[in-house]
């Protein structure tokens, strides 16, 4: 499957709340993260007070990296603890993202490893949100002084120039985007599951770079704006979340025949591609998009791929028919007690009432 790459094995870590990629069909692969094959309960998200380097060395060791990924993360003992930031990070969006679908990112114990064996949309957005995740957090790490290799963005190539000062501290995506590319690697590889994984990868980086905006301050006589202090600022993760959201409901199905009974991927066949004029030795489209080999499961009863949508909570209006697959909802009503009618009172603190209503949960039948 997933020959190549040194892909995302930086994603498996972290994230006791979530996520992780089978190792691949060749025992030499291994992964890390959120599309890795190690359990997320085996880190702690900080790092143990011991001697600066030597506890540095432990958390790189514990990430269960490749060889050249250990040694990227030792070389600089900031980046332990952004891998492990954006591990979070990465999973807490993705399961926001989800949390009114049927599949609301939740890839726990044996659902995990089928699911991410199979090149599914949910695989796609995975790779892509993960890969995202990271250059985020190093790009971040950097302009806040927690990375020794890297510091502010220090190339502004903004228009104007010359009535432009750079100034401030800018999110450094030129070296974060750098990292990451190297950091997950690629190898020449025929695999296409191998390159499809990869193309994901960059299209979180690709949303990541789009995102950036410039932030300028005014400086001058009367508020005039003759020198402006400038710098470039990654967009909120909410909002590459939001983006890469919808990139999974548009993404591309290059095509394959996977055999059911077994999962294994067989011959591969990516009409999109030819339809778009692709060379036979480049079947992936050319395109900002996530692509994925295979449909993905309806994710309503307990299966392989997921633990179902039984007891899932939904909203009456909003998702129950679409969440609960057409079985009906149950209602419960309960009494709740909430504060209200609250008031700001002189000097420095609020007064509340507390409120007592009663509300209706709705849950998925079996």
């Amino acid at each position: 499957m997933l020959d190549g790459p040194l892909l995302a094995r930086w994603l498996a870590a972290a994230f006791a709340l979530t996520l992780p990629l089978l190792a691949a069909l060749r025992p030499s692969a291994a992964y890390f993260g959120l599309t890795g094959s190690e359990p997320l309960t085996i880190l702690p998200l900080s790092l143990e007070t011991e001697a600066a380097a030597q506890a540095h060395y432990k958390a790189c060791d514990r990430l269960k990296l490749e060889r050249k990924q250990r040694r990227m993360c030792r070389r600089d003992p900031g980046v332990a603890e952004t891998l492990l930031e954006a591990v979070s990070m990465s999973a807490l969006e993705c399961q926001y993202q989800f949390r009114f679908e049927r599949w609301n990112c939740s890839l726990e114990g044996r659902y995990r490893a089928s699911l991410l064996k199979r090149g599914f949309k949910e695989t796609a957005f995975l790779y892509a949100i993960s890969s995202a995740g990271l250059t985020h957090a190093l790009a971040k790490a950097c302009s806040a002084g927690r990375m020794e290799r890297c510091t502010c963005d220090e190339a502004p190539d903004l228009e104007n120039r010359e009535a432009w000062q750079w100034g401030g501290c800018g999110d450094n995506l030129k070296y974060s985007s750098k990292f990451v590319k190297e950091f997950l690697g690629r190898r020449s590889s025929k695999d296409l599951r191998a390159r499809v994984d990869f193309h994901n990868h960059l299209v979180g980086v690709k949303v990541i770079k789009a995102g950036v905006e410039t932030t300028c301050k005014c400086h001058g006589v009367s508020g005039s704006c003759t020198v402006r202090t400038c710098w470039r600022q990654l967009a909120p993760f909410h909002e590459v979340g939001k983006r890469l959201k919808h990139k999974y409901e548009t993404a591309l199905k290059v095509g394959s025949t996977t055999n059911e009974a077994t999962g294994e991927a067989g011959a591969i066949s990516p009409p999109q591609a030819r339809a778009a004029g692709a060379g036979a030795t480049d079947p992936l489209p050319r395109t900002p998009e996530l692509v994925h080999l295979d449909d993905s499961p309806s994710f309503c009863l307990a299966g392989r791929f997921s633990p179902g949508t039984a007891g899932r909570r939904c909203h009456r209006e909003k998702n129950c028919e679409s969440i609960c697959c057409g079985r009906g909802h149950n209602t419960q009503s309960r009494v709740v007690t909430r504060p209200c009618q609250c008031q700001v009172r002189w000097c420095c603190y609020v007064e509340c009432r507390q409120c007592t209503q009663r509300e209706e949960v709705y849950t998925c039948k079996g």
